[in-house]
């Protein structure tokens, strides 16, 4: 009953930012002055012409931005010029060569970055997978808010832009349909890929603005997500774009087709297999500011959603944060950023686009070894966070500056894929009372843990942290605990347990500290069958082939200690009779438990968190 509502809420929520289809970038005013400049004199020396031509887009470039600052609305201004035609074409033309205004990496750059990327034995298998992932939306109505993934390999670089996509699109859905936040090509730019016969937007019947602005909400939520990405990969100063080279013969072979078809049938029989094949059709573009940034990524969409889109971003990230300084974050610089034997993306490429460092380790800050050694982590908060199930396996431990970000959203890792979890609701990251002292104790434990990751302290430490969090254990109980020379977390975690409240412990006899009830989502943008869904056709039902989207319900149980937990141990009558009705009930009394390795990394943020969901388990593989 009431979960149904909440699932119809839940699509209301996301279908605002879906639509179906991919539509198609917007595109830039003509560029008379490119075009003129591209056809000048033949008596001009080449030199001439390249300079000419790059002065002549620049100044187009600061002459729109001028008229966009001073225009309050772009509805009540003349329609501008019609996408048919020879306009429309000379328009689309500007834009894929404004692509050859980039500039090329010397050989020098390409062997550095390639190796890097992917070292000097890579298969081809590999370079096949990166050579062959877009940055696209699935046409899956349901999952129509997502990035679809056909191969294996890229998905961490993926997941990472899915992570900001669902940030803007969940949280600053407002921003995103408002028409005058749109670059200064007018709403119109959004027109041709929906089949609108005007492009002005006032004359729109409400039916078609909401569809197109549905389509451009996801557009326009990517376009900010790669620009904050790669900003930040840049320190806030910069933003590296790299793309490919696209011929005017291209151009003008497949003239009348749309900017997508000459993307892709240009890359017929493009082949990465070395870095001076990298280097032949690879070109950079610099910005400093963030509006240039975005109106250059809009502009080359149709090579990020091409098949070699997730390489190019991946590039682009790691030329903003500078190949020198990408070597310096990473504690193995000899090692390929893309992993062997399978071609995963490491660890290094997903803190790079999750939080603008190229570090190994997803712990807080870094880590001291000793005789000047070091090892390093996450070095403070952030928009997006990670999950591991590395961790449940305590082969990690990922710190609160990626479990704890700004947005309730997070990439999740297994052991061979990327894939994302999200609450629509920001409260779900508001700590109770329990919660609160636990990251407490937690925080000021791990700062005197020097295990690498063990979790144990010297004691020496140990009464540094019952000094910081105000923790009185009686003699016996600290005699036990120090007697082995060091503690363990989860031997004082258990003291802490069954420790009275009035000593700084968390023993409640209410057995309501703890409660916690909410709703998660998660996202896996691998494209399989839905064995819950079907779609009917001439030949009878069949899977459809579709990203996975699962919604769960999350609760923390009130009752703490791992006895309870583990045997499901319901509240005693006397307790429950004590208690209110309703969440309270519910929390009380939760319903069977669910399982899949999932909730394993759930509970690595939500400890003892018990899930259900409906239909198949979620998926991290």
């Amino acid at each position: 009953m009431g979960d149904r509502g909440e699932d119809e809420d839940l699509q209301m929520a996301i279908r605002m930012s879906m639509q179906r289809g991919t539509p198609e970038p917007k595109r830039s005013k003509p560029r008379d002055a490119v075009a003129d400049a591209v056809s000048g004199s033949p008596e001009e020396l080449p030199e001439y012409k390249t300079r000419r031509r790059e002065l002549m887009a620049a100044a187009a470039e600061k002459r729109m931005a001028a008229a966009a600052r001073v225009s309050p609305s772009p509805s009540p201004s003349p329609s501008p010029v019609k996408k048919g035609g020879e306009s429309g074409r000379r328009e689309e033309d500007s834009c894929l060569k404004s692509v050859n205004l980039s500039k090329e990496l010397s050989v020098e750059e390409a062997n550095q970055l390639f190796g890097m990327v992917f070292g000097n034995e890579v298969s081809k298998g590999i370079l096949a997978q990166w050579s062959n992932q877009g940055i696209r939306f699935s046409s899956d109505p349901v999952t129509s808010m997502g990035l679809v993934q056909h191969e294996g390999g890229p998905c961490g670089v993926l997941a990472a832009i899915q992570a900001f996509v669902l940030k803007y699109i969940i949280f600053f859905s407002d921003e995103l349909k408002d028409v005058s936040c749109m670059s200064q090509k007018g709403p119109g730019a959004a027109f041709k890929s929906q089949s609108v016969p005007s492009n002005n937007f006032s004359s729109l019947t409400e039916g078609e603005k909401v569809r197109i602005l549905k389509g451009f909400q996801r557009m326009r939520a990517l376009v900010k997500s790669m620009g904050e990405i790669l900003f930040s990969c840049g320190s806030n100063r910069r933003a590296v774009i790299a793309t490919l080279s696209i011929s005017e013969n291209d151009i003008q072979r497949f003239e009348g087709i749309s900017k997508d078809e000459v993307v892709s049938k240009s890359l017929q029989g493009l082949s990465i297999e070395s870095a001076l094949d990298l280097q032949k059709v690879l070109r950079v573009e610099t910005c400093t500011s963030q509006t240039n940034a975005l109106q250059r990524l809009e502009a080359n969409l149709p090579l990020f959603q091409s098949r070699m889109g997730a390489l190019l971003f991946l590039i682009s990230a790691l030329l903003s944060r500078g190949l020198d300084l990408v070597q310096s974050d990473r504690d193995d610089p000899s090692l390929p950023l893309v992993t062997a034997p399978f071609g995963h993306a490491s660890q290094e490429i997903v803190n790079l686009l999750l939080c603008g460092e190229a570090v190994p380790n997803v712990f807080d800050g870094r880590m001291d070894l000793g005789g000047g050694m070091f090892v390093k982590g996450i070095s403070g908060y952030v928009e997006v966070g990670f999950l591991t199930l590395l961790e449940s396996l305590n082969f990690c431990k990922v710190g609160q500056f990626l479990k704890s970000p700004k947005w309730p959203i997070w990439v999740v890792g297994s052991e061979s894929h990327y894939t994302v979890l999200f609450a629509l609701d920001p409260s779900v990251q508001n700590e109770n009372e329990l919660e609160g002292k636990e990251t407490l104790i937690r925080r000021a434990f791990d700062a005197q843990d020097q295990s690498g990751g063990g979790g144990f302290i010297s004691v020496e430490g140990f009464h540094q942290v019952l000094r910081e969090t105000n923790i009185k254990f009686p003699p016996e109980k600290l005699e036990h605990l120090c007697s082995s020379g060091f503690i363990v977390w989860s031997e004082f975690w258990q003291v802490i347990l069954d420790l009275d409240k009035s000593l700084g412990g968390l023993k409640d006899s209410s057995g309501l500290m703890g409660k916690k009830v909410f709703d998660l989502y998660h996202f896996n943008g691998i494209a399989k069958s839905d064995l819950n869904g079907s779609q009917v056709n001439s030949r009878g039902e069949t899977p459809l082939q579709r990203p996975r989207l699962t919604k769960l319900r999350v609760s923390v149980p009130p009752r703490w200690t791992p006895e309870e937990f583990m045997a499901d141990v319901k509240v005693s009558s006397a307790a429950s009779a004590s208690e209110s009705t309703g969440k309270d009930d519910e929390v009380s009394k939760p319903e069977p438990s669910q399982h899949a390795p999932l909730v394993d990394c759930i509970r690595t943020r939500w400890a003892r968190a018990v899930c259900t969901w409906s239909g198949d388990p979620p998926s991290i593989v």
